[in-house]
């Protein structure tokens, strides 16, 4: 028998750890870019999972190929090759533009790896440990320690210290700060091509530029984390492509498996020539073949669908819309952001609020940091659902 919502989040409080603190919905299906409760009620869904379902939901050629990999082979472990990562493989490094893959589980891990890549690069040039990492205040690159240490907010690693040692914190979009935290031991540079979690912030052009430039001039390494910002959601199909800069290390997850748990870190050529060998650096199920899969099927998916350049021709209509309601409402003083990654910032009332009642009115929003309405959408969005979306915001409001 059927279980009730309420029988349902009854069961998960009492079993599972509570580390959310979750919406009070069940959801059980999805179709498009809705999702659905276990009641039958309907939600337009502009979180997109936090921004990993870019594809939307019931995309028969993704579940198909999915179902395909599961009657061939889930998992064979790394101690063997198999066809979809070899596909994969060659499909990240070429969007990228850059040399060598490494597949993780999660975007932590595709932090926590880079990490290690920037350490052993450094550690090979002389052979010492005590090697620094500047990141940037407000930024989020995930929870476990590693990952942890390069995020900028105390707040999340307050419990938990001690975290790795060696993190300098810059101020993100000001050089001048960069500048004043590099000396000798500096190993790398990591930061958010646009910042997530920390309100919204797309990287200046002048600040990227200026950071590439001090990573050449001092055989620095530049890690770019585009696990939320990649995978077409700013118009391109990484957001560092806009700028003319390319890093040495790129992170990815979310987008790049589309709902399969999956991340990875690429390599320029200099690095991946210069830092992790065998035995360095392992994981059981990273690029297992049914990760692999999704990841080969989620770039076939994007060309036959001209998902990057149907987020770029929608975007201005997106961004009309956002820009009459920050007009319109007292409530919201700013809009930032790039393509289907945008932020409304929120004065005078706290963003729960807001996000508690568009869920009321059946459309899923989400917060970034304290103040920052978060607008991260399934990448096929259409008009029609942007219109749909700013109505049922506006009777929230």
């Amino acid at each position: 028998m059927k279980k009730t919502s309420s029988e349902y989040m009854e069961q998960t409080e009492e079993y599972v750890l509570h580390t959310y603190n979750r919406f009070p919905v069940v959801m059980e299906k999805g179709e498009g870019v809705h999702l659905y409760d276990v009641d039958g009620k309907e939600y337009l869904d502009f979180a997109a999972g936090i921004a990993v379902f870019a594809l939307g939901y019931k995309n028969e050629d993704y579940n198909q190929a999915l179902k395909d990999q599961v009657d061939k082979v889930i998992h064979t472990s790394n101690l063997y090759y198999h066809a979809p990562l070899a596909e994969a493989a060659k499909k990240v490094v070429e969007a990228t533009g850059m040399s060598k893959v490494f597949f993780t589980n999660s975007g932590t891990e595709a932090i926590e790896g880079a990490i290690k890549v920037a350490r052993k690069y450094a550690w090979l040039k002389d052979g010492s440990n005590d090697h620094e990492i500047i990141a940037m205040q407000h930024s989020f690159h995930g929870r476990s320690l590693g990952a942890l240490a390069v995020t900028g907010n105390a707040h999340y690693q307050e419990p938990f210290k001690p975290l790795i040692g060696g993190i300098k914190f810059a101020q993100y979009n000001d050089l001048e700060s960069v500048k004043a935290q590099i000396t000798e031991k500096t190993c790398a540079i990591i930061l958010e091509t646009v910042q997530g979690e920390g309100g919204i912030y797309p990287a200046k052009a002048e600040f990227l530029k200026g950071i590439r430039a001090l990573c050449d001039e001092k055989d620095i390494l530049l890690i770019l984390d585009e696990i939320q910002c990649g995978m077409g959601r700013t118009g391109s199909m990484f957001a560092y492509q806009q700028y003319g800069v390319m890093p040495d290390v790129v992170t990815v997850a979310k987008a790049l498996g589309c709902g399969i748990p999956v991340g990875a870190f690429v390599l320029n050529e200099k690095t991946a020539k210069h830092s992790l060998v065998a035995g360095d650096h392992g994981t059981t199920y990273g690029g297992n073949p049914l990760a692999c899969a999704a990841v080969s099927t989620v770039f076939d998916l994007f060309e036959k669908n001209k998902i990057v350049e149907h987020v770029k021709e929608v975007t201005p209509y997106l961004e009309k819309k956002l820009d009459e309601l920050v007009e319109k409402y007292d409530c919201f003083t700013a809009r930032r952001g790039k393509g289907f990654m945008q932020g409304l910032v929120v004065a005078g009332r706290p963003v729960s609020e807001i996000t508690s009642k568009a869920l009321e009115n059946g459309l899923l929003v989400i917060s970034a940091g304290s103040d920052v309405l978060r607008l991260v959408p399934p990448l096929v969005i259409t008009e029609k659902d942007i219109d749909e979306m700013i109505e049922k915001l506006e009777k929230s409001l």
